[in-house]
């Protein structure tokens, strides 16, 4: 378990291990200064948003193994990059983000109602949702 925090406050659940995701490929969205890219966001990717990636040159589909990645699906959860999950936001195709797993970094770059808005859990007190 890490100590990092998430958007609501707690503590940073895992975002997904099949396939496993994270800068650091330990299923979380974990961040320090070497993810230059902020891989905090915790999407839940929909064929929506992995076609709008394709067309903004961010092919997430296609497997990579030299970078461990294994392409997506829909349905997958993974770790993604808050200026692109951002910019799809903004243009109607964010994917759904599991709040309890998004990196609390990712509000430097997303305003919190953005998450709130596209957010798939439910955590322990809703009222924290406000």
């Amino acid at each position: 378990m890490t100590t990092d925090r998430n958007v609501l406050g707690g503590d940073l659940e895992p975002c997904g291990t099949d396939p496993v995701t994270g800068f650091y490929r330990d299923g979380c969205c974990s961040t320090r200064p070497e993810d230059l890219g902020s891989h905090t966001v915790c999407a839940v990717v929909t064929a929506e948003f992995l076609a709008y990636q394709q067309r903004v040159g961010n092919d997430l589909t296609t497997p990579r193994p030299e970078y461990r990645f294994p392409g997506l699906r829909p349905g997958d959860r993974w770790c993604v990059v808050a200026s692109r999950w951002l910019e799809a936001y903004e243009d109607g195709v964010a994917a759904p983000v599991v709040l309890a797993a998004t990196h609390v970094r990712a509000l430097d770059i997303i305003p919190l109602e953005a998450l709130k808005q596209q957010a798939v859990d439910v955590p322990a007190d809703p009222s924290s949702l406000g």
